[in-house]
Protein backbone atom coordinates (compact mmCIF):
# COMPACT_ATOMS: atom_id res chain seq x y z
CA UNK A 1 0.00 0.00 0.00
CA UNK A 2 1.47 3.52 -0.84
CA UNK A 3 -0.82 5.95 1.37
CA UNK A 4 0.36 9.40 0.12
CA UNK A 5 1.00 12.15 2.74
CA UNK A 6 -1.47 14.72 2.33
CA UNK A 7 -1.40 16.68 5.01
CA UNK A 8 -0.36 19.50 2.76
CA UNK A 9 -3.24 21.30 1.25
CA UNK A 10 -1.96 22.05 -2.15
CA UNK A 11 -0.99 18.23 -2.82
CA UNK A 12 -4.87 17.69 -2.13
CA UNK A 13 -5.48 17.60 -6.38
CA UNK A 14 -6.89 14.80 -7.62
CA UNK A 15 -4.98 15.23 -11.00
CA UNK A 16 -1.47 15.45 -8.55
CA UNK A 17 -2.78 12.44 -6.37
CA UNK A 18 -3.32 9.71 -9.64
CA UNK A 19 -0.05 11.49 -10.89
CA UNK A 20 1.86 10.85 -7.51
CA UNK A 21 0.18 7.19 -7.16
CA UNK A 22 1.89 6.56 -11.18
CA UNK A 23 5.37 8.04 -10.46
CA UNK A 24 5.36 5.79 -6.76
CA UNK A 25 3.58 2.54 -8.12
CA UNK A 26 3.56 2.87 -11.58
CA UNK A 27 3.00 -1.15 -12.31
CA UNK A 28 0.64 -1.85 -9.28
CA UNK A 29 -3.09 -2.59 -10.20
CA UNK A 30 -5.52 0.32 -9.50
CA UNK A 31 -8.69 -0.26 -11.52
CA UNK A 32 -9.94 -3.58 -12.14
CA UNK A 33 -13.14 -4.87 -14.55
CA UNK A 34 -14.23 -8.26 -15.36
CA UNK A 35 -10.51 -9.73 -16.67
CA UNK A 36 -9.60 -5.87 -17.05
CA UNK A 37 -6.43 -4.70 -15.19
CA UNK A 38 -5.42 -1.19 -15.10
CA UNK A 39 -2.37 0.02 -13.32
CA UNK A 40 -1.70 3.56 -11.74
CA UNK A 41 0.71 4.19 -14.40
CA UNK A 42 -1.85 3.00 -17.46
CA UNK A 43 -5.13 5.39 -15.84
CA UNK A 44 -2.67 8.01 -15.27
CA UNK A 45 -1.68 8.00 -18.94
CA UNK A 46 -5.06 7.78 -20.13
CA UNK A 47 -5.95 10.90 -18.07
CA UNK A 48 -3.23 12.54 -19.53
CA UNK A 49 -4.71 11.50 -23.16
CA UNK A 50 -7.66 12.72 -21.87
CA UNK A 51 -6.93 15.61 -20.88
CA UNK A 52 -5.05 16.98 -24.06
CA UNK A 53 -8.72 15.79 -25.65
CA UNK A 54 -10.35 18.31 -23.47
CA UNK A 55 -8.22 21.04 -23.71
CA UNK A 56 -8.35 21.01 -27.83
CA UNK A 57 -11.95 21.50 -27.33
CA UNK A 58 -11.42 24.25 -24.92
CA UNK A 59 -11.88 23.06 -21.58
CA UNK A 60 -9.87 24.11 -19.03
CA UNK A 61 -10.50 26.02 -15.09
CA UNK A 62 -13.80 25.77 -14.54
CA UNK A 63 -15.01 24.01 -17.77
CA UNK A 64 -18.12 21.68 -17.21
CA UNK A 65 -17.73 18.26 -18.86
CA UNK A 66 -21.20 16.39 -18.61
CA UNK A 67 -20.39 12.12 -18.33
CA UNK A 68 -23.33 9.82 -19.45
CA UNK A 69 -21.53 6.44 -18.70
CA UNK A 70 -21.49 3.27 -16.62
CA UNK A 71 -19.53 2.51 -13.95
CA UNK A 72 -16.17 1.16 -16.22
CA UNK A 73 -12.60 2.67 -15.23
CA UNK A 74 -13.44 4.66 -18.69
CA UNK A 75 -15.65 6.80 -16.13
CA UNK A 76 -12.85 7.35 -13.96
CA UNK A 77 -9.99 8.20 -16.28
CA UNK A 78 -12.14 10.63 -18.28
CA UNK A 79 -13.12 12.25 -14.78
CA UNK A 80 -9.49 12.63 -13.83
CA UNK A 81 -8.30 13.93 -17.38
CA UNK A 82 -11.18 16.94 -16.97
CA UNK A 83 -9.51 17.91 -13.13
CA UNK A 84 -6.40 17.95 -14.52
CA UNK A 85 -7.11 20.76 -16.62
CA UNK A 86 -8.86 22.20 -13.48
CA UNK A 87 -12.41 21.55 -15.22
CA UNK A 88 -15.56 19.95 -13.41
CA UNK A 89 -17.05 16.82 -14.32
CA UNK A 90 -20.78 16.32 -13.95
CA UNK A 91 -22.25 13.02 -14.16
CA UNK A 92 -25.59 11.95 -15.29
CA UNK A 93 -27.98 9.19 -14.03
CA UNK A 94 -27.28 6.88 -17.06
CA UNK A 95 -31.17 5.55 -16.37
CA UNK A 96 -32.64 8.77 -17.06
CA UNK A 97 -35.02 9.13 -20.45
CA UNK A 98 -37.10 12.02 -21.89
CA UNK A 99 -37.99 15.13 -19.88
CA UNK A 100 -35.70 13.75 -16.82
CA UNK A 101 -32.71 13.07 -19.36
CA UNK A 102 -33.31 16.53 -21.13
CA UNK A 103 -33.76 18.66 -17.94
CA UNK A 104 -30.80 16.59 -16.75
CA UNK A 105 -28.56 17.21 -19.83
CA UNK A 106 -29.56 20.77 -19.86
CA UNK A 107 -29.11 21.62 -16.09
CA UNK A 108 -25.35 20.05 -16.79
CA UNK A 109 -24.15 23.45 -18.19
CA UNK A 110 -21.36 21.56 -19.83
CA UNK A 111 -19.76 22.49 -23.15
CA UNK A 112 -19.32 18.70 -23.97
CA UNK A 113 -20.83 15.56 -23.25
CA UNK A 114 -19.04 11.94 -23.01
CA UNK A 115 -21.75 9.40 -23.20
CA UNK A 116 -22.22 5.63 -24.20
CA UNK A 117 -23.72 4.86 -27.64
CA UNK A 118 -25.83 1.99 -25.74
CA UNK A 119 -27.99 5.29 -24.69
CA UNK A 120 -27.83 6.69 -28.43
CA UNK A 121 -31.52 6.26 -28.74
CA UNK A 122 -32.86 8.23 -25.50
CA UNK A 123 -30.05 10.93 -26.44
CA UNK A 124 -31.53 10.95 -29.89
CA UNK A 125 -35.32 11.20 -28.51
CA UNK A 126 -34.20 14.41 -26.60
CA UNK A 127 -32.30 15.86 -29.39
CA UNK A 128 -30.94 18.46 -30.30
CA UNK A 129 -28.59 18.04 -27.46
CA UNK A 130 -27.62 21.36 -26.05
CA UNK A 131 -23.27 20.26 -26.31
CA UNK A 132 -20.89 22.08 -28.55
CA UNK A 133 -19.15 18.23 -28.92
CA UNK A 134 -20.34 14.94 -28.00
CA UNK A 135 -17.86 12.09 -27.33
CA UNK A 136 -19.78 8.70 -28.08
CA UNK A 137 -17.57 5.49 -26.59
CA UNK A 138 -18.92 2.60 -29.20
CA UNK A 139 -20.05 4.67 -31.47
CA UNK A 140 -19.65 4.68 -35.44
CA UNK A 141 -18.53 8.24 -36.27
CA UNK A 142 -22.40 8.87 -38.32
CA UNK A 143 -24.41 10.04 -34.84
CA UNK A 144 -24.24 13.87 -35.22
CA UNK A 145 -27.08 14.31 -37.51
CA UNK A 146 -29.30 12.43 -34.96
CA UNK A 147 -28.24 14.53 -31.91
CA UNK A 148 -28.17 17.72 -33.69
CA UNK A 149 -24.19 18.22 -31.80
CA UNK A 150 -20.86 17.32 -33.48
CA UNK A 151 -20.39 14.35 -32.54
CA UNK A 152 -16.63 12.55 -32.28
CA UNK A 153 -15.65 9.00 -31.16
CA UNK A 154 -14.42 8.65 -27.64
CA UNK A 155 -11.08 7.59 -29.37
CA UNK A 156 -10.31 11.24 -29.61
CA UNK A 157 -9.18 11.31 -25.92
CA UNK A 158 -6.80 8.02 -26.64
CA UNK A 159 -3.48 10.18 -26.95
CA UNK A 160 -0.52 7.87 -26.02
CA UNK A 161 2.29 9.76 -24.36
CA UNK A 162 0.34 13.22 -23.78
CA UNK A 163 1.99 15.17 -21.34
CA UNK A 164 1.23 16.10 -17.68
CA UNK A 165 -1.19 19.10 -17.67
CA UNK A 166 0.13 21.97 -15.65
CA UNK A 167 -1.71 22.24 -12.53
CA UNK A 168 -0.02 24.95 -10.93
CA UNK A 169 -2.66 27.38 -10.72
CA UNK A 170 -5.39 25.01 -9.84
CA UNK A 171 -6.62 25.21 -5.90
CA UNK A 172 -7.73 22.25 -3.37
CA UNK A 173 -10.88 24.31 -3.03
CA UNK A 174 -11.76 24.35 -7.22
CA UNK A 175 -14.75 22.20 -7.47
CA UNK A 176 -14.15 19.37 -9.43
CA UNK A 177 -17.19 17.99 -10.11
CA UNK A 178 -21.18 18.47 -9.23
CA UNK A 179 -23.26 15.48 -8.74
CA UNK A 180 -26.83 15.89 -8.69
CA UNK A 181 -29.49 15.37 -5.14
CA UNK A 182 -32.31 13.74 -6.55
CA UNK A 183 -34.85 17.33 -6.48
CA UNK A 184 -37.33 16.34 -3.83
CA UNK A 185 -39.52 19.61 -4.22
CA UNK A 186 -38.33 20.72 -7.63
CA UNK A 187 -35.59 20.09 -10.05
CA UNK A 188 -32.67 18.40 -8.82
CA UNK A 189 -29.72 20.86 -7.25
CA UNK A 190 -26.25 20.16 -8.65
CA UNK A 191 -23.39 19.56 -5.30
CA UNK A 192 -20.75 21.14 -5.80
CA UNK A 193 -18.06 19.10 -4.20
CA UNK A 194 -13.81 20.56 -3.98
CA UNK A 195 -10.98 18.37 -4.72
CA UNK A 196 -10.46 19.19 -0.94
CA UNK A 197 -13.71 17.59 -0.37
CA UNK A 198 -13.63 14.41 -2.13
CA UNK A 199 -9.57 13.54 -0.43
CA UNK A 200 -10.84 14.71 3.11
CA UNK A 201 -13.45 11.49 2.38
CA UNK A 202 -11.08 9.67 1.48
CA UNK A 203 -8.90 9.53 3.59
CA UNK A 204 -11.54 10.01 6.65
CA UNK A 205 -13.02 6.67 5.43
CA UNK A 206 -9.63 4.70 4.95
CA UNK A 207 -9.23 6.02 8.88
CA UNK A 208 -12.42 4.55 9.75
CA UNK A 209 -11.99 0.92 7.56
CA UNK A 210 -8.40 0.27 8.25
CA UNK A 211 -7.26 -0.02 4.59
CA UNK A 212 -4.34 -1.74 4.45
CA UNK A 213 -1.47 -3.53 2.49
CA UNK A 214 -2.88 -6.28 0.25
CA UNK A 215 -6.47 -4.94 0.53
CA UNK A 216 -8.55 -4.84 -2.78
CA UNK A 217 -12.04 -1.97 -3.18
CA UNK A 218 -15.34 -3.69 -4.57
CA UNK A 219 -17.58 -0.78 -6.02
CA UNK A 220 -21.17 -1.98 -7.65
CA UNK A 221 -22.67 1.83 -6.73
CA UNK A 222 -22.85 4.04 -10.00
CA UNK A 223 -20.28 6.49 -10.87
CA UNK A 224 -23.66 9.63 -10.35
CA UNK A 225 -23.67 8.86 -7.15
CA UNK A 226 -20.87 10.19 -4.23
CA UNK A 227 -20.37 6.88 -2.83
CA UNK A 228 -18.63 5.31 -5.53
CA UNK A 229 -16.22 7.62 -5.33
CA UNK A 230 -15.47 8.40 -1.92
CA UNK A 231 -15.84 5.42 -0.47
CA UNK A 232 -14.45 3.34 -3.47
CA UNK A 233 -12.46 4.70 -5.92
CA UNK A 234 -10.87 7.75 -4.00
CA UNK A 235 -10.19 5.76 -1.07
CA UNK A 236 -8.06 3.27 -3.29
CA UNK A 237 -7.02 6.19 -4.81
CA UNK A 238 -5.47 8.24 -1.82
CA UNK A 239 -3.89 4.63 -0.35
CA UNK A 240 -2.61 2.96 -3.68
CA UNK A 241 -4.59 -0.29 -3.96
CA UNK A 242 -6.91 -1.45 -6.25
CA UNK A 243 -10.19 -0.73 -6.53
CA UNK A 244 -12.55 -3.57 -8.74
CA UNK A 245 -15.51 -2.34 -10.34
CA UNK A 246 -18.87 -3.90 -11.68
CA UNK A 247 -21.73 -1.52 -13.80
CA UNK A 248 -24.56 -3.43 -11.66
CA UNK A 249 -25.14 -4.72 -8.52
CA UNK A 250 -26.25 -8.72 -7.96
CA UNK A 251 -27.44 -10.04 -5.17
CA UNK A 252 -26.96 -13.67 -6.69
CA UNK A 253 -23.75 -13.12 -7.98
CA UNK A 254 -22.37 -10.22 -5.36
CA UNK A 255 -19.66 -12.46 -3.35
CA UNK A 256 -19.36 -14.58 -6.58
CA UNK A 257 -17.65 -11.39 -8.27
CA UNK A 258 -15.99 -10.35 -4.47
CA UNK A 259 -13.92 -13.44 -5.19
CA UNK A 260 -13.36 -13.20 -8.72
CA UNK A 261 -11.26 -10.01 -7.58
CA UNK A 262 -10.35 -10.81 -4.53
CA UNK A 263 -12.24 -7.90 -2.70
CA UNK A 264 -11.36 -7.73 1.02
CA UNK A 265 -13.27 -4.48 1.35
CA UNK A 266 -17.05 -3.71 -0.14
CA UNK A 267 -19.78 -1.15 0.34
CA UNK A 268 -23.12 -1.14 0.07
CA UNK A 269 -26.39 1.16 0.49
CA UNK A 270 -29.76 1.15 1.66
CA UNK A 271 -31.36 -2.05 0.75
CA UNK A 272 -28.77 -3.95 -0.87
CA UNK A 273 -27.23 -5.62 1.94
CA UNK A 274 -30.45 -6.63 2.78
CA UNK A 275 -31.09 -8.47 -0.39
CA UNK A 276 -27.54 -10.13 0.26
CA UNK A 277 -29.01 -11.37 3.73
CA UNK A 278 -32.44 -12.35 2.90
CA UNK A 279 -30.68 -14.83 -0.18
CA UNK A 280 -31.05 -18.42 0.24
CA UNK A 281 -27.75 -19.72 2.48
CA UNK A 282 -25.26 -21.45 0.55
CA UNK A 283 -22.59 -23.33 2.15
CA UNK A 284 -19.86 -21.34 0.74
CA UNK A 285 -21.18 -18.17 2.18
CA UNK A 286 -18.47 -17.35 4.51
CA UNK A 287 -15.82 -18.33 2.08
CA UNK A 288 -15.12 -14.91 0.29
CA UNK A 289 -11.92 -12.79 1.01
CA UNK A 290 -14.33 -9.80 1.93
CA UNK A 291 -12.97 -8.74 5.81
CA UNK A 292 -14.65 -5.33 6.20
CA UNK A 293 -18.47 -4.13 5.15
CA UNK A 294 -19.62 -0.73 4.87
CA UNK A 295 -23.16 -1.55 4.97
CA UNK A 296 -24.84 1.83 4.91
CA UNK A 297 -27.43 1.53 7.14
CA UNK A 298 -26.99 -1.33 8.95
CA UNK A 299 -29.77 -2.48 11.13
CA UNK A 300 -27.91 -3.66 14.53
CA UNK A 301 -29.49 -6.68 14.97
CA UNK A 302 -28.14 -7.81 12.03
CA UNK A 303 -24.30 -6.83 12.25
CA UNK A 304 -23.55 -10.12 14.15
CA UNK A 305 -25.41 -12.17 12.15
CA UNK A 306 -24.44 -11.10 9.22
CA UNK A 307 -20.74 -11.27 10.03
CA UNK A 308 -20.96 -14.76 10.92
CA UNK A 309 -22.75 -16.28 8.52
CA UNK A 310 -19.88 -14.18 5.37
CA UNK A 311 -17.21 -14.53 7.72
CA UNK A 312 -16.75 -10.50 8.40
CA UNK A 313 -14.68 -9.14 10.84
CA UNK A 314 -15.79 -5.98 10.95
CA UNK A 315 -19.10 -3.55 9.88
CA UNK A 316 -18.08 -0.35 9.26
CA UNK A 317 -20.98 2.85 9.50
CA UNK A 318 -21.02 5.75 9.78
CA UNK A 319 -23.26 9.27 7.57
CA UNK A 320 -22.82 11.60 5.34
CA UNK A 321 -24.38 13.13 2.29
CA UNK A 322 -23.00 14.39 -0.97
CA UNK A 323 -23.02 18.30 0.65
CA UNK A 324 -20.90 16.87 3.36
CA UNK A 325 -18.91 13.24 2.60
CA UNK A 326 -18.14 12.95 6.10
CA UNK A 327 -20.16 13.73 8.48
CA UNK A 328 -20.05 10.99 11.23
CA UNK A 329 -17.96 8.16 11.21
CA UNK A 330 -17.44 5.25 14.02
CA UNK A 331 -13.93 4.83 14.79
CA UNK A 332 -12.04 1.56 14.79
CA UNK A 333 -11.61 -0.04 18.11
CA UNK A 334 -14.43 1.76 19.94
CA UNK A 335 -18.17 -0.15 20.45
CA UNK A 336 -21.17 1.77 20.03
CA UNK A 337 -24.78 1.31 21.04
CA UNK A 338 -26.94 0.35 18.37
CA UNK A 339 -27.70 1.93 15.98
CA UNK A 340 -25.47 4.71 16.75
CA UNK A 341 -24.22 6.83 13.85
CA UNK A 342 -20.79 7.55 15.92
CA UNK A 343 -18.64 11.19 16.29
CA UNK A 344 -18.70 14.26 14.32
CA UNK A 345 -16.06 13.94 11.90
CA UNK A 346 -12.93 16.37 12.57
CA UNK A 347 -12.98 20.04 10.68
CA UNK A 348 -16.91 20.33 11.01
CA UNK A 349 -19.03 21.31 14.07
CA UNK A 350 -22.53 19.87 14.34
CA UNK A 351 -25.73 20.89 16.04
CA UNK A 352 -29.30 19.38 16.11
CA UNK A 353 -31.56 22.85 15.36
CA UNK A 354 -35.11 23.01 15.55
CA UNK A 355 -37.65 25.20 13.11
CA UNK A 356 -36.46 28.22 14.82
CA UNK A 357 -32.69 27.50 14.53
CA UNK A 358 -32.44 26.97 18.15
CA UNK A 359 -30.69 24.24 19.62
CA UNK A 360 -32.46 21.10 20.48
CA UNK A 361 -32.43 19.38 24.41
CA UNK A 362 -31.29 15.91 24.46
CA UNK A 363 -33.15 12.83 23.52
CA UNK A 364 -35.40 15.35 20.94
CA UNK A 365 -35.35 15.29 17.18
CA UNK A 366 -33.99 18.30 15.17
CA UNK A 367 -32.46 19.11 11.99
CA UNK A 368 -28.77 17.89 11.58
CA UNK A 369 -26.71 21.35 10.79
CA UNK A 370 -23.13 21.65 9.87
CA UNK A 371 -20.38 24.55 9.59
CA UNK A 372 -17.05 24.31 8.82
CA UNK A 373 -14.09 24.63 11.36
CA UNK A 374 -11.77 24.39 8.00
CA UNK A 375 -11.67 25.68 4.62
CA UNK A 376 -13.29 23.42 2.02
CA UNK A 377 -14.66 20.60 4.01
CA UNK A 378 -18.07 20.61 3.15
CA UNK A 379 -19.30 21.52 -0.86
CA UNK A 380 -19.13 24.61 -2.28
CA UNK A 381 -22.48 25.39 -2.68
CA UNK A 382 -25.47 24.91 -5.74
CA UNK A 383 -24.77 24.33 -9.17
CA UNK A 384 -25.80 27.42 -11.01
CA UNK A 385 -28.57 27.72 -7.69
CA UNK A 386 -27.44 30.63 -5.57
CA UNK A 387 -31.06 30.86 -4.32
CA UNK A 388 -30.82 27.61 -3.15
CA UNK A 389 -27.50 27.53 -1.42
CA UNK A 390 -28.34 30.89 0.66
CA UNK A 391 -31.28 28.82 1.68
CA UNK A 392 -29.40 25.85 2.64
CA UNK A 393 -26.82 27.98 4.45
CA UNK A 394 -29.58 29.94 7.51
CA UNK A 395 -28.02 31.64 10.25
CA UNK A 396 -25.08 30.50 8.86
CA UNK A 397 -25.59 27.05 9.66
CA UNK A 398 -25.98 24.56 6.53
CA UNK A 399 -29.28 22.76 6.74
CA UNK A 400 -28.64 19.14 5.69
CA UNK A 401 -32.52 18.31 5.45
CA UNK A 402 -32.35 15.48 8.02
CA UNK A 403 -33.43 14.74 11.66
CA UNK A 404 -31.56 13.36 14.60
CA UNK A 405 -31.60 12.89 18.22
CA UNK A 406 -28.86 13.10 20.54
CA UNK A 407 -29.03 11.22 23.71
CA UNK A 408 -27.51 11.97 27.45
CA UNK A 409 -24.64 10.26 26.14
CA UNK A 410 -23.72 12.31 23.38
CA UNK A 411 -24.37 9.35 21.12
CA UNK A 412 -26.39 10.32 17.47
CA UNK A 413 -29.28 8.49 16.21
CA UNK A 414 -31.06 8.97 12.84
CA UNK A 415 -34.47 9.88 13.23
CA UNK A 416 -36.10 10.97 9.98
CA UNK A 417 -36.00 12.75 6.42
CA UNK A 418 -37.68 16.15 6.97
CA UNK A 419 -38.12 17.37 3.40
CA UNK A 420 -40.62 15.09 1.20
CA UNK A 421 -38.73 12.49 -0.54
CA UNK A 422 -38.04 8.40 0.06
CA UNK A 423 -35.46 6.39 0.46
CA UNK A 424 -36.14 3.74 -1.56
CA UNK A 425 -33.25 0.94 -2.01
CA UNK A 426 -31.19 2.82 -1.91
CA UNK A 427 -32.09 6.28 -3.72
CA UNK A 428 -33.47 9.02 -2.37
CA UNK A 429 -36.07 9.30 -4.86
CA UNK A 430 -38.29 12.83 -5.34
CA UNK A 431 -42.10 12.37 -4.61
CA UNK A 432 -42.67 15.48 -6.94
CA UNK A 433 -41.00 13.58 -9.77
CA UNK A 434 -43.00 10.43 -9.80
CA UNK A 435 -45.84 12.71 -9.17
CA UNK A 436 -44.84 14.25 -12.79
CA UNK A 437 -44.55 11.11 -13.86
CA UNK A 438 -48.11 9.26 -12.77
CA UNK A 439 -49.64 12.67 -13.78
CA UNK A 440 -48.73 12.63 -17.02
CA UNK A 441 -50.90 9.88 -18.14
CA UNK A 442 -54.57 11.71 -19.73
CA UNK A 443 -56.48 9.74 -17.14
CA UNK A 444 -54.77 10.97 -14.05
CA UNK A 445 -56.36 14.44 -12.45
CA UNK A 446 -54.76 14.44 -8.81
CA UNK A 447 -51.76 12.28 -7.54
CA UNK A 448 -50.01 12.34 -4.38
CA UNK A 449 -46.64 10.18 -3.54
CA UNK A 450 -45.31 9.39 -0.41
CA UNK A 451 -43.27 6.70 1.29
CA UNK A 452 -44.69 3.51 3.28
CA UNK A 453 -41.88 1.68 5.64
CA UNK A 454 -39.86 -0.79 4.12
CA UNK A 455 -40.54 -4.66 5.28
CA UNK A 456 -37.29 -5.07 4.52
CA UNK A 457 -35.18 -1.96 6.25
CA UNK A 458 -36.23 0.74 8.79
CA UNK A 459 -34.51 3.51 6.81
CA UNK A 460 -35.87 2.35 3.33
CA UNK A 461 -39.53 2.98 2.21
CA UNK A 462 -41.66 1.61 -0.86
CA UNK A 463 -43.67 4.39 -3.19
CA UNK A 464 -47.40 5.06 -2.83
CA UNK A 465 -49.04 6.55 -4.85
CA UNK A 466 -52.14 8.16 -4.28
CA UNK A 467 -54.54 8.42 -7.55
CA UNK A 468 -57.77 10.98 -8.29
CA UNK A 469 -59.08 9.94 -11.97
CA UNK A 470 -59.97 12.26 -14.12
CA UNK A 471 -64.04 12.76 -14.86
CA UNK A 472 -64.43 10.09 -16.61
CA UNK A 473 -61.61 8.82 -17.17
CA UNK A 474 -61.09 4.79 -16.72
CA UNK A 475 -57.42 3.16 -15.74
CA UNK A 476 -56.12 0.33 -13.38
CA UNK A 477 -52.95 0.49 -11.02
CA UNK A 478 -51.13 -1.96 -13.54
CA UNK A 479 -51.63 0.12 -16.76
CA UNK A 480 -50.24 3.44 -14.90
CA UNK A 481 -47.04 1.51 -13.56
CA UNK A 482 -46.61 0.33 -17.03
CA UNK A 483 -47.04 3.54 -18.02
CA UNK A 484 -44.34 5.03 -15.60
CA UNK A 485 -42.27 2.29 -16.38
CA UNK A 486 -42.30 2.81 -20.05
CA UNK A 487 -41.70 7.08 -19.58
CA UNK A 488 -39.75 7.37 -16.46
CA UNK A 489 -36.99 5.59 -14.64
CA UNK A 490 -38.09 2.20 -13.77
CA UNK A 491 -37.09 3.16 -9.79
CA UNK A 492 -40.29 5.51 -9.97
CA UNK A 493 -42.42 2.97 -10.29
CA UNK A 494 -44.76 2.54 -6.96
CA UNK A 495 -45.41 -0.60 -5.66
CA UNK A 496 -48.02 0.31 -3.94
CA UNK A 497 -51.37 2.47 -5.92
CA UNK A 498 -54.28 3.76 -4.50
CA UNK A 499 -57.22 5.04 -6.20
CA UNK A 500 -58.94 7.80 -4.25
CA UNK A 501 -61.87 10.03 -4.62
CA UNK A 502 -60.39 13.27 -3.63
CA UNK A 503 -57.15 14.16 -1.57
CA UNK A 504 -57.05 15.99 1.92
CA UNK A 505 -56.14 19.42 1.15
CA UNK A 506 -55.09 22.29 2.90
CA UNK A 507 -57.16 25.58 2.51
CA UNK A 508 -54.22 27.00 0.57
CA UNK A 509 -54.32 24.10 -2.12
CA UNK A 510 -51.46 21.81 -0.76
CA UNK A 511 -52.05 18.01 -0.18
CA UNK A 512 -52.04 17.12 3.49
CA UNK A 513 -49.55 14.30 2.88
CA UNK A 514 -49.47 13.28 6.56
CA UNK A 515 -53.13 12.20 6.15
CA UNK A 516 -51.91 9.68 3.05
CA UNK A 517 -48.56 8.27 5.30
CA UNK A 518 -51.49 7.51 8.31
CA UNK A 519 -53.70 6.19 6.06
CA UNK A 520 -51.02 3.80 4.83
CA UNK A 521 -51.39 0.69 2.83
CA UNK A 522 -55.33 -0.34 3.00
CA UNK A 523 -57.66 -3.30 2.10
CA UNK A 524 -58.20 -1.35 -1.63
CA UNK A 525 -54.78 -0.53 -2.32
CA UNK A 526 -52.68 -2.47 -5.04
CA UNK A 527 -49.66 -3.91 -4.66
CA UNK A 528 -47.46 -4.52 -7.17
CA UNK A 529 -45.37 -7.26 -5.47
CA UNK A 530 -48.38 -9.92 -4.40
CA UNK A 531 -50.12 -9.12 -8.25
CA UNK A 532 -46.59 -10.22 -9.76
CA UNK A 533 -46.03 -7.29 -11.55
CA UNK A 534 -42.86 -6.89 -13.22
CA UNK A 535 -40.65 -3.63 -13.70
CA UNK A 536 -38.50 -3.71 -16.63
CA UNK A 537 -34.84 -2.42 -15.48
CA UNK A 538 -34.25 -0.73 -19.40
CA UNK A 539 -31.95 -0.43 -21.58
CA UNK A 540 -29.26 -2.56 -20.52
CA UNK A 541 -31.34 -4.19 -17.55
CA UNK A 542 -31.25 -7.41 -15.92
CA UNK A 543 -34.94 -9.28 -16.15
CA UNK A 544 -35.69 -10.14 -12.69
CA UNK A 545 -33.42 -8.29 -10.57
CA UNK A 546 -34.51 -6.59 -7.74
CA UNK A 547 -35.93 -2.89 -9.04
Amino acid sequence: MNRLPLEDPAERLLGRVLRRQAEAIPDAPFLLSGDDRLSYGEVNARANGAAAGFAELGIGRGGGVALLLPSTPAAVFTALGVNKLGGIWIPINPDYKGAWLRESLEDSRARVLVADAELLPRLAEVAPLPFERVLLRGGRGDEGRALGAPVEPFEFLDRPGAAEPDDGDLHTGDTASVLFTSGTTGRAKGVMQSHNVWIRGALSGADSTGVREGDVLYNVLPVYQSGAWVANLFRALVCGVPCAMDPHFSATQFWDRCRHYGATMIFTLGAMHIFLWRAPERPDDADNPVRVASLIPMPAELEEPFKKRFGIEAISQGYGQSEVMTLLVRNPGRSYKPNALGEVAPGIELKLLDDEDREVPPGEPGEICVRPLEPFVIFNGYWHDDGATVRAWRNLWYHTGDLARRDADGDYFFHDRKQDFIRHKGRNVSSFQVEAALGAHPAVAQVAVHGVPSEELEAEAEIKACVVLAPGATATPEELARFVNDTAPYFFVPRYIEFLDELPMTPTGRVRKFLLRERGVTRTTWDARAAGFRVRRWPGGRPGAPA
